[in-house]
């Protein structure tokens, strides 16, 4: 049996600001513990215990340490960096241990948590955190209420940001026609003076493989649900990247995320949705359908 390949911590990852490197570099060793463990042992509770243990002092002392650093140098975009590390501590990381503990760490529910921590922590480190040097532009450029061209060149301005892939649109009336073997997803966001944005995403399977592997050296992983997991994280903030180009004032908040079966897309899919399209990159397709 081919042993999963190693997270690797490599200069990518880097932001440039010591602190913070450090203490993701130190984040990276304790997932790629975990990850042997839960490979080659049967029984991995105790480890997920002191995983949790460590991811709650690590969230209480790195965001602590990140937080003081934005503030130091001005960072604009301070506010909802921390509120997305409020999330993830207060919310997210209190679920998953729930869920753990009310399984007694089954297999699912680990898979779960490990892939759920390595989408947030790829996704995390690749936008907000690499934004905060400027490694990852977030200008506003384009406007409120944009059109399928506009929506198209930034849907490829964010992709060439995060994955480092340009996306090309190749339908912009997509009409349901089924994608090779993919994972479906139905992500919910509120706006926060009102109103509400749901979108229903496709992306076939080596796609979102490279997106969960991406810096992370991990070009593959064996476990489906983990990287279904993972995935979703990671499409969560690469579409908070892609509102940051609009030129609007609204706080969108993540209010529901939903791991969908081919049917159950396509059902909520022929409920109708104006932005109806399909890109293609050179790994694969990606549907993105917005209301």
């Amino acid at each position: 049996m081919q042993a999963m390949k190693k997270l690797l911590w490599n200069e990518t990852l880097n932001i440039g600001v010591e602190v913070v490197d450090r203490a993701h570099a130190r984040l990276f060793h304790m997932v790629e513990r975990l990850m042997d463990l839960v490979e080659y042992k049967p029984n991995c509770r105790t480890a997920c215990e002191e995983s949790i243990e460590f991811l709650e002092d690590y969230t209480m002392t790195h965001f602590s340490e990140e937080e003081a650093y934005m503030r130091s140098v001005g960072y604009e975009g301070y506010a909802k960096h921390k509120r997305i590390h409020d999330q993830f501590r207060d919310i997210t990381l209190v679920s998953l241990k729930k869920e753990l503990e009310t399984s007694e760490y089954a297999k699912q529910a680990v898979h779960r948590y490990l892939g759920v921590l390595l989408g947030w922590l790829t996704g995390h480190i690749m936008t907000e955190d690499q934004a905060i040097t400027g490694n990852v532009v977030t200008r506003k450029v384009y406007e409120e209420l944009p059109d399928t061209e506009v929506v198209s060149r930034a849907v490829n301005h964010a992709m060439r940001d995060v994955f480092h892939l340009d996306a090309e649109l190749v339908n912009a009336e997509y009409k349901g026609k089924s994608i090779r073997n993919g994972y479906y997803y139905r992500l919910c966001y509120d706006i926060v003076h009102g109103g509400k944005i749901q979108l229903l995403l496709g992306v076939e399977e080596h796609l979102a493989r490279h997106n969960v592997g991406l810096m992370l050296g991990l070009s593959a992983l064996k476990q489906t649900e983990m990287v279904r997991h993972a995935s979703v994280q990671i499409l969560e903030q690469f579409f908070h990247h892609l509102g940051k180009m609009f030129k609007s004032d609204a706080e969108y908040r993540i209010s529901g995320e939903e791991l969908l079966t081919r049917d159950e897309f396509r059902r909520d899919f022929m409920t109708r949705y104006p932005c109806s399209l399909l890109f293609e990159t050179r790994l694969g397709h990606f549907i993105f359908c917005a209301r």
